[in-house]
This record gives C-alpha cells, structure tokens and sequence, in this order.
C-alpha cells in the first residue's frame, strides 16, 4: 500500500538518498543497529512493541530514563530477513515494531506498558493512523512469561477502566525474531526532523491519541 511514510521514502530513493545518507553519515547497512548507551550496573531486558510507524514508536521510549537504546525493525511473522519494501508491502505477516533494550534497576516493565499504550490507538483493527495492512498492526511481544503476565494484566486493566465502549484489540504474543531494519529507519526523527514532523502530523498520529488518551508524547 502507498501509505505517505512510503511516498516520503520514494522522494529520496537512488542518489538523493545516498547522498543524504551520506551527509548525514547514515550510511549503515541494512542490520545495523544504533549504538546502545553503556548499560548500568547489572542486567538489560529487551521489550518489543508494534505502534503502527517504528519511526513515531522510538521517540516517547528515547525519553523514558532507564531505556538504553530503541531500534526500528520487523517481527512477528515468518519471512527471514525481510526488507521494508517487502514488509510495507504486507504478506510476511511482519509487524513494524520497535525494541527496546531497558535498565530493569531504573525502569519497570509496566511503566514501558504505560508508555506504550498512550502512544497507539488500541482499538484499530490492522492500521495505525494513517496506515493500514497487518503490518502495522498493535501487538506487545513478551520476551518472558513475567512480561506476558503483565501485559496482560494491563490489557485487562486497561478493559475494565470503563472509560472506553472499543475492545482493545491488541495481539499480546511470544516475540519471535526481531529484524532490525534498514539503518535509514534508524533515528529517523533525528536525522530527519521536518519530514518526521511532516509525517506524523499529516498521518494524524497526535489528533488521534488526544481524542483517546488526552494527550500523546512524540
């Protein structure tokens, strides 16, 4: 689907885009990862979560004291090794999702949960805002049975608040293999802040999480 995140991307395909990579030394292959800060003292734990466009997921995890790195990447269906235009495309049952490497001394499961739930519309079937297909599909990928646990329980929690009439439809799975994707989705609302912003205003992205929560953190 044409969704305008893919129509931003094809603006600069082919030498514009390397050139900008360049410029911008976002020239990392497709697997790379951004840098982790140095982990404090003692264990990390890894949170995976689908929020429609992994480009508006890292920003509200970034800000969250205890989060040592978010990377944007694929997960949750069966294709090895997918690229964005084969996820974008739909089929490989792939969700755009974001990984979060965390401090569990500084920052708990739950307050992630908190994080995550106020920045998605729960209540969409297999679209996002703007964007629609399975591949940007809400879903929580637990990495242990204590994060299912809790998960979970917030799901219900969040059910039986009485403030909203939708089911909250949102998959809560055993992660899989997380694919990291092309390093150009790295960051990108660092590295590109005027079409991120363009973006996630003409996607409808805060419009929608004022009407549900009140409020949105990007």
């Amino acid at each position: 689907m044409n969704t305008l995140k893919n129509r931003l991307i094809s603006r600069f395909t082919g030498l514009g885009l390397v050139l900008l990579m360049a410029a911008m030394g976002a020239c990392a292959g497709p697997t790379d990862e951004p840098s982790a800060a140095p982990p404090a003292a003692g264990r990390t734990e890894v949170a995976i979560f689908a929020g429609g466009c992994f480009w508006c997921m890292e920003p509200p995890f970034d800000k969250v004291p205890g989060v040592l790195s978010t990377t944007s990447g694929y997960t949750g269906g069966l294709a090895p090794d997918p690229t964005y235009e084969q996820v974008s495309a739909g089929g490989t049952g792939h969700a755009e999702s974001v990984k979060v490497v965390f401090d569990p001394t500084r920052v708990d499961y739950k307050k992630l949960l908190d994080v995550y739930w106020h920045n998605v519309d729960p209540f969409a079937i297999d679209q996002q805002f703007c964007d629609h297909g399975d591949q940007y599909r809400t879903a929580i990928f637990t990495t242990t049975s204590e994060q299912q646990r809790l998960a979970e329980e917030s799901k219900r929690e969040l059910e039986a608040s009485g403030k909203f009439s939708q089911p909250v439809v949102t998959q809560i799975v055993p992660a899989s293999t997380f694919y990291p994707a092309e390093g150009y989705h790295q960051d990108y609302y660092k590295k590109n802040p005027l079409r991120y912003k363009f973006y996630r205003y003409n996607c409808g992205r805060d419009a929608r999480l004022e009407q549900i929560w009140g409020s949105s953190d990007h």
